[in-house]
């Protein structure tokens, strides 16, 4: 059974299929106005969101499916001490795909390894967003006509920003792609993005402190809020959180047909004088994620008994007592899970939940 926790446990080859699909699916929406009827979607946000829920249930409904879950983890059993296993387990009796948003890193992973129905990660911690990647991928099509042979720009939270790391994952697919990260000190991109993923896979990057120098170059500008829920010093937060702010004369050097994304929410990263710019995409691709959302719906049930779409080979994980992830968010540290461990090229071990070097 094929699960979505991260971009890569799709081959390029499906993640096109999906793209491909939800084009299809734009194109022909009355045709899917049934598709899903007498199917049922849970989804269970463990923390607050809206573009992300409101989508997979606006993605679900019209497909003609129902929706059922909870958007505060508060009103459910987990109030009662249930763990996301059991939760899942539990919902699985009831519906056909389960969409899991959590604050802690590995609880969709979690969920996946004893779940009956396909699992989607709508958002772990800050490890994590694969739908939000399917997004910004469908969306860099529709914007470019292609996701092959661009230069792209990362602005803003790239240390805590898991939008950021899974598009950069799903990037690594494809050929001719050329990474400009833009960001302070304190916001940087991980290491461990940078080296088990750029650079062990070829992936072209530089980092710069300023929009202006490379604005020129760049085919996709992703801009990211800074997230103050993801800071555990305020004081650090207050430091860097107007950053970047990008304005109608930063554009004024860009090429007149680069596409602007952004996750959402902004706060003060994008001023609202270039809503009005026909580059500013990032309303656009909030639709892009409906339609997306209905794809890979449709894609996990089609595959669920396919074995030619099962999960990719994991490296091999072992237990180690004298071993603990140091990670604050991971799972491992909060739920009743056997901790785990895989080494990466270079001898680094990490915490198979959250990915943190141990």
């Amino acid at each position: 059974m094929k699960h979505l926790i991260d971009p890569t446990d799709f081959t390029k080859e499906e993640i096109d299929e999906i793209i491909e699909y939800g084009e299809y699916i734009i194109a022909n929406r009355e045709l899917f106005r049934d598709k899903l009827r007498y199917h049922k979607l849970a989804t269970l946000f463990y923390e607050p969101s809206t573009r992300t829920r409101l989508s997979f249930t606006s993605a679900m409904m019209e497909l003609g499916g129902n929706v059922l879950g909870f958007s505060d983890a508060r009103s459910s059993s987990v109030a009662k001490g249930e763990s996301v296993g059991d939760t899942a387990l539990t919902v699985g009796n009831f519906v056909d795909v389960i969409a899991m948003r959590h604050p802690l890193e590995g609880a969709p992973y979690v969920a996946s390894k004893v779940s009956k129905v396909p699992i989607i990660n709508a958002g772990d911690g800050s490890h994590a967003h694969p739908t939000q990647t399917l997004t910004d991928l469908l969306t860099i099509k529709r914007e470019l006509g292609h996701i092959d042979n661009i230069t792209i720009g990362f602005c803003g939270d790239l240390r805590f920003g898991r939008t950021v790391h899974s598009l950069i994952k799903a990037l690594s697919r494809y050929k001719g792609i050329d990474i400009v990260l833009i960001s302070p000190d304190e916001m940087r991109l991980p290491d461990y993005i940078k080296s088990d993923v750029c650079d062990k896979l070829g992936l072209r990057y530089k980092e710069v402190r300023s929009i202006e120098e490379v604005i020129g170059e760049l085919d996709v500008l992703y801009m990211t809020r800074v997230q103050k829920e993801r800071f555990l010093d305020e004081d650090e937060f207050e430091r860097v959180k107007d950053s970047f702010v990008l304005d109608c004369e930063k554009l004024k050097g860009a090429k007149p047909d680069m596409a602007i994304l952004h996750p959402l929410p902004r706060v003060n990263e994008i001023r609202q004088e270039v809503d009005a710019d026909t580059r500013a995409a990032y309303f656009r691709q909030v639709e892009n994620g409906k339609f997306v959302r209905m794809s890979l719906i449709c894609k996990l049930l089609e595959w669920k008994d396919d074995p030619s779409h099962s999960m990719p080979a994991h490296p091999e994980y072992f237990q180690d007592p004298g071993r603990h992830c140091r990670n604050t968010k991971c799972i491992c540290n909060h739920e009743n899970v056997t901790p785990l461990f895989h080494e990466t090229e270079g001898g680094i071990v990490r915490c198979v939940y959250c990915d943190s070097k141990v």
